[in-house]
């Protein structure tokens, strides 16, 4: 095999690839990612076994097609290190010479043929989303899955798609986030309440829908995923178990207790009163009274804050304690000059956050105590 390719091309491609691969594996050749120049589109290929990725890789010259295995590690550094707009790629099956104008490395090659196979894109059943939409989808709901839990199912994020819709919630059991948004059925596609995605699939997910603009094709099957954009498919398994019932959730909130907040001035709020917070005393008291809101925190240990925030409130006094973590979170996700409604039914009930564009936020409230 021999190639000339743009060094910045290349090196873009292949940093999507690598995000797949294992840094530590019992399998030492999942430790690289796999360069398939003998079709029409040469192609970047990485697993983890649980996840996959195929990428199409622009500016490459194919001289003599042929497929090599590059090392994550090295191959990335010479990647990032090398100050050469292009690179020749030339490997015999035994070692890999990569050349710039200024500078030659060898590598070592691993035989090709062990790599496991990555799944192509052949769905005929899909659903086509924005990617926009998709890449939003992910930013709002995905931190808000459990890693840490003995229930598999929300360690994930659960995608439910109708024939005019998708839905992803996640949850870990003190804060839900769930995002509506539209989308197309193709070939009557439709997903069960088992579509769990892991989390770091739909961070790679994420990374690789960066700079998408085209719509996205999603095809869930019994136990796997298959998503494809702009040259990019992404493979990864389902995660088992039951996803809890995430609409008994949110409940219906008396219309008196809405109250429309700006997310730039709140989220500014939330953060000073956090400041005397810490993993012991991790609550803040959100006091609502007529025009205004006070924040409260207290910690005999790292002081006391009172943070007052106007808004446009005239109903009874409401207080509930909430943790500024999960407040916090939902506030990153959102422009700051965009507005939500916040609906409190008192101290010991769920708090609804809603956007205005189908994002709806839950969070358990802290015991006094």
């Amino acid at each position: 095999m021999k190639i000339t390719c743009e060094r910045d091309e290349l090196l873009q491609t292949f940093q999507l690839a690598a995000s797949v691969a294992p840094a530590r594996s019992p399998k030492a050749i999942l430790r690289n990612v796999k360069l398939d120049t003998t079709t029409d589109r040469p192609t970047m290929l990485a697993t983890d076994l649980e996840v996959a990725i195929r990428a199409e890789v622009p500016g490459i010259e194919v001289d003599s097609p042929g497929v090599v295995l590059l090392p994550v590690d090295r191959f990335g550094l010479i990647l990032r290190e090398s100050t050469d707009e292009k690179l020749t790629l030339e490997s015999d099956g035994v070692r890999t010479r990569v050349a710039g104008a200024r500078s030659e490395f060898f590598l070592p090659s691993e035989n090709p043929d062990e790599f496991p196979e990555v799944t192509a894109f052949e769905e005929s059943r899909y659903h086509k989303v924005s990617a926009r939409f998709l890449r939003e989808l992910i930013r709002r709901t995905v931190f808000a899955t459990d890693l840490e839990s003995t229930r598999f199912a929300l360690g994930g994020v659960l995608l439910e798609m109708t024939a005019k819709e998708i839905i992803g919630v996640a949850t870990d059991g003190r804060r839900l986030a769930r995002q509506i948004g539209p989308a197309e059925a193709v070939g009557g596609h439709e997903t069960r309440d088992r579509t769990i995605v892991p989390a770091r699939s739909m961070q790679v997910l994420e990374r690789a829908l960066a700079n998408a603009e085209e719509d996205v094709q999603i095809s869930a099957r019994e136990n796997d995923l298959l998503v494809k954009v702009q040259g990019v498919v992404v493979y990864t398994r389902l995660l088992e178990g039951r996803f809890p019932k995430w609409r008994d959730v949110i409940p219906k909130v008396d219309p008196e207790n809405r109250i429309e907040i700006t997310v730039g001035p709140f989220y500014s709020a939330v953060r000073q009163a956090a400041i005397v917070t810490d993993e012991k005393h991790r609550g803040v008291d959100f006091r609502f009274s007529d025009g205004k809101l006070l924040l409260i925190s207290r910690n005999a240990e790292t002081g006391e804050s009172h943070v007052e925030l106007p808004v446009v409130y005239d109903g009874p006094d409401i207080a509930v304690m909430l943790d500024p973590r999960f407040v916090s979170d939902f506030l990153k996700v959102l422009d700051l000059d965009s507005t939500f409604t916040l609906c409190i039914r008192d101290a010991e009930s769920p708090v609804i956050a809603n956007a205005p564009d189908g994002y709806t936020y839950v969070i358990m409230p802290l015991s006094r105590e």
